[in-house]
């Protein structure tokens, strides 16, 4: 998930803080959505 919150900052040049927050909103979304990915989803962005 490193990863992800360094692109998200360089790329859309958002704070720590606000990348992390993008992410949780996805994964929450995704889950919501697609109850079947969950565990998929967790593992992908975990910490």
């Amino acid at each position: 998930m490193n990863e992800l919150i360094d692109r998200l900052k360089s790329e859309a040049g958002l704070s720590s803080e606000q990348a992390t927050k993008v992410i949780e909103i996805i994964a929450t979304y995704v889950k919501e959505k697609f109850p079947m990915l969950a565990g998929a989803v967790n593992n992908i962005f975990k910490k």
